[in-house]
């Protein structure tokens, strides 16, 4: 049965985070400000200075010992939680592995911001996008309530699978602006969010027991499991990746069923199931093509939207059965893998193949940099790649919108 939130806040996104990790009632937070992501962690040092959240704050010199605390403090066994963007997510790059590898269940917020040189701060996707294969788990939001529903969910599934989780949102477009967010009272997130079990714990007798991929011979460690080797460590991540996609579905679910909003699990679609061509985005740019659906339904081309939630693990089966019907599949991406096109393009061709799905799928580039992308912008692309005539021109490069060469 829907819980009916009993109250709604007119907050940035940055507020949506940092009220969901006081409500998870989070033991420790470290982190380096940063712009865009700095709104989150004042917020919180703010909620520990005046007693409104019972954590310790701890102050660190950069996103590298910013992570380093985390780590230690997990291994502890407590409920940690950091946040970053860009060059200072860059920073923190080598101790992702470390998290991820010693399956430590951190839940990490990262305002999406580019990536210099040359400089700037305003947003795209690239810095998360750049870190996907720490395997970390992906979550990308769209607006500030599924912020905070998905810091809450991060939890649940961080724990569950002893897997970290990065909840991305736009820099600025979501991270400074104001929305109404519902917001729970701390009952109800406590019922849905249950006090961290730790799973991994420090061994006063033998600390050497964390995370032994250096060690020649398998070994138990501080909770009486036997550990592996190198890569018997990577097969067993993989496995919890793959165990992460119903994970998600079913604590979307679960969330769902306590407060009445679903998140759409993998991802979301909007517009009429039998859309003949699809746009595919994450983040707000997938929420601005709704809008672009609907101008285009306005000229008779029926459209849609599918919006990438878990960008990792990343759905396969449930993408290529959400763009079965399409005749064609437009993707835009807030970042570029140099050398090729958008990631999430790549990952959408490698579905579509994998499971012998067939629309023609086309790329573009948008909004990088924080370059201003709109509705029409969108409609406008949809519009040019249906005039593409494979037959006669070719494979379609990825294009890129609003480029001022």
């Amino acid at each position: 049965m829907a819980v009916k939130s009993p109250s709604v806040a007119v907050i940035t996104g940055n507020n949506a985070a940092a009220e969901a990790a006081r409500l998870a009632r989070v033991d420790v937070i470290a982190a380096y400000p940063i712009t865009p992501q700095s709104g989150v962690v004042e917020a919180l040092a703010a909620y520990v200075e005046s007693g409104k959240l019972s954590a310790e704050f701890v102050n660190v010199e950069s996103e590298h010992s910013a992570m380093g605390v985390c780590i230690g403090a997990a291994v502890a066994g407590s409920r940690v939680f950091t946040a970053s963007s860009a060059n200072g997510l860059a920073y923190m790059s080598e101790q992702l592995s470390w998290v991820a590898g010693s399956r430590l269940p951190i839940v990490m917020g990262c305002a999406n911001r580019a990536m210099s040189a040359p400089w700037n701060v305003l947003n795209d996707q690239q810095d998360a996008m750049s870190q996907r294969d720490h395997g970390w788990i992906q979550l990308y939001c769209r607006d500030n309530q599924e912020i905070f529903d998905t810091f809450l969910q991060a939890f649940r599934i961080a724990e569950l699978l002893s897997l970290p989780v990065m909840v991305c949102y736009d820099g600025f477009i979501l991270s400074h602006t104001v929305m109404p967010v519902e917001i729970p009272d701390q009952a109800a997130v406590d019922a849905f969010l249950p006090a961290l079990t730790p799973q991994i714990i420090v061994d006063n007798s033998d600390p050497r027991n964390i995370n032994p991929v250096t060690l020649a011979n398998p070994r138990e460690n501080g909770s009486g499991t036997l550990c592996h080797g190198y890569m018997e460590f990577r097969y067993l991540m993989q496995e919890a990746h793959q165990e992460a996609l119903n994970t998600i579905e079913s604590v979307d679910a679960e969330y769902a069923s306590a407060f009445g909003r679903s998140s759409g699990g993998l991802c979301w679609t909007y517009g009429p199931e039998d859309a003949e061509v699809i746009m595919v985005a994450a983040g707000s740019l997938a929420n601005e093509a709704t809008v672009a659906a609907d101008l285009l339904e306005e000229t008779g081309l029926r459209a849609g939207v599918l919006g990438i939630r878990s960008y990792r693990p990343f759905p396969d089966a449930a993408v290529a059965r959400a763009l079965k019907k399409a005749r064609r599949v437009i993707v835009f991406d807030k970042s570029l893998t140099y050398g090729y096109g958008g990631p999430i393009f790549i990952d959408v061709q490698a579905a579509l193949f994998r499971h012998q799905v067939t629309p023609e799928v086309h790329g573009y580039i948008a909004g990088l940099g924080g370059r201003d992308i709109n509705a029409r912008q969108l409609a406008e692309a949809v519009t040019e790649s249906m005039g593409w005539d494979r037959a006669q021109q070719g494979p379609k490069p990825t294009s890129w919108l609003n480029l001022q060469l």
